[in-house]
C-alpha cells in the first residue's frame, strides 16, 4: 500500500518541476519582468555596423519553423520507434499477468509502450524547456549585441560627440531606432537557435543510436544521427551568416545544448536503457508474489556417483581416528590403491 502512494506523490512533484519549468520559460520569452542588460558600445565600431536583413521571420530559418521541427520531429521519431518496438515484441510474446503485476508494482496497469514514451518524451519537452531558460538568462544577463545593431540602433553621432574621437556610449538613450528591433538585437549571446537546434539533434541521435538494434542498422543509424548534428550545424551557421549572431554566440548555444542533452540522455534515461516492452526479466523482488509450480527432479548419473563419493569420505571421517603415523599412511595408501574402499563397501553389504 505504501508503494503506491509513493508513486503517486513522486508523479505530482515531477508534475510541478515541470510546470515551473514551463513558467520560467514563459517569463524569460515573452514578458518584460526579467530586465536585459544594457551594454554600450564604441562610436563607429565596425563589429555591429553589419547589415540588417529584416525580422527574424524574414530569415531563411524563422523561429515559427524552427520550433516546429525541435518539437515535432523528436516526437514522431520517438513514437514510431516505440511503436515498432512494442509490435514486433508483442506478436512475439504474449502479454502475461505477470508482466502487468511487474509493470506497475500492484497498482493499476499501465501499458509498457505508454510509459517508455511518455518517459522519453517527457525528458525531453523537460530539457527543451531547460535550454530555453539557460539561452534566455544568458542573454539578459549579458546583453551583448548582435552584428547589426548599430543599424537598428541608428545613433545620433553628432549629438553623442563622435566627431573627432571613439567615444564609448553606455547610456539606452542613445539610440534612435525601432525599440523592438534594438531590444532582440541586444540578446544575442547564447544563440537560442543554436543551442535548441544542437540539444534536439543530439538527444534524437542518442535515441536512435541507443534503442534502435536491428540488423543492417550499422551504417544507417550513424547516416542519421550525423545529418541530425549536420542539420543543427547549418543552423548555427545561418546565424552567422544573415548577421544575427557573432561565431561566438552560436558556439555558446552550441555548448549548452549539447551539455544538456549529454546530461539527460547519461544520468536521467541511462542512455534509454529502460525497462523495454516484453522480453525483459522480472525482478527479483517481485518473484516472490508469483505462483510456484513444483517439477518433480530427477537425479543424474553423474549426481549419484558424486553423492556415493560423498557418502564414502563421511563414512571415512566417522571410522575411529589411527592413533600413530604409521596407521595414518597405512590408511592413506588402502585409500589410494582401493583396498580400504572395498572393505567399506563389502562391510556395508554385509
Amino acid at each position: 500500500m505504501f508503494l503506491p502512494q509513493l508513486l503517486t506523490t513522486m508523479l505530482y512533484f515531477q508534475l510541478v518541476i515541470m510546470a515551473g519549468t514551463v513558467m520560467l520559460a514563459y517569463y524569460f520569452e515573452y514578458t518584460d519582468t526579467f530586465n536585459v542588460h544594457v551594454q554600450g558600445f564604441f562610436c563607429y565600431d565596425n563589429s555591429y555596423t553589419k547589415p540588417y536583413l529584416g525580422p527574424e521571420e524574414t530569415s531563411a530559418i524563422p523561429p515559427a519553423l524552427l520550433y516546429a521541427v525541435v518539437a515535432g520531429v523528436p516526437t514522431l521519431v520517438i513514437t514510431i520507434t516505440e511503436t515498432a518496438l512494442f509490435l514486433i515484441q508483442y506478436t512475439s510474446k504474449e502479454l502475461d499477468t505477470r508482466e502487468k503485476t511487474i509493470v506497475t508494482g500492484d497498482c493499476c496497469y499501465l501499458n509498457p509502450l505508454v510509459r517508455r514514451t511518455f518517459r522519453f518524451l517527457g525528458v525531453y519537452a523537460f530539457g527543451l524547456f531547460t535550454t530555453d531558460i539557460f539561452v534566455n538568462a544568458g542573454q539578459v544577463v549579458t546583453g551583448n549585441l548582435a552584428p547589426h545593431f548599430l543599424t537598428v540602433c541608428k545613433p545620433n553621432y553628432t549629438a553623442l560627440g563622435c566627431q573627432q574621437a571613439l567615444r564609448y556610449i553606455s547610456h539606452q538613450e542613445a539610440c534612435t531606432g525601432n525599440e523592438e528591433d534594438i531590444l532582440r538585437a541586444r540578446k544575442t549571446f547564447p544563440s537560442k537557435e543554436a543551442a535548441l537546434s544542437v540539444y534536439a539533434a543530439l538527444y534524437l541521435a542518442m535515441y536512435i543510436t541507443c534503442t534502435v538494434k536491428a540488423k543492417g542498422t550499422r551504417l544507417a543509424k550513424p547516416v542519421m544521427s550525423l545529418g541530425l548534428m549536420c542539420l543543427a550545424f547549418l543552423t548555427g551557421i545561418n546565424r552567422v551568416a544573415e548577421y544575427r549572431n557573432h561565431w561566438s554566440d552560436v558556439i555558446a548555444g552550441f555548448i549548452i545544448g549539447v551539455a544538456i542533452a549529454t546530461f539527460l540522455v547519461v544520468c536521467v534515461v541511462h542512455n534509454f536503457k529502460g525497462k523495454l516492452l516484453l522480453n525483459e526479466d522480472a525482478p527479483q523482488d517481485h518473484l516472490g508474489n508469483m505462483p510456484m509450480i513444483n517439477m518433480p527432479r530427477v537425479e543424474s548419473p553423474l549426481e549419484k556417483y558424486m553423492a556415493s563419493q560423498m557418502a564414502e569420505l563421511r563414512a571415512d571421517e566417522v571410522d575411529l581416528a589411527p592413533r600413530t603415523l604409521k596407521d595414518r599412511f597405512l590408511n592413506f595408501f588402502g585409500w589410494i590403491t582401493g583396498t580400504r574402499r572395498f572393505k567399506h563397501l563389502h562391510s556395508t553389504r554385509q
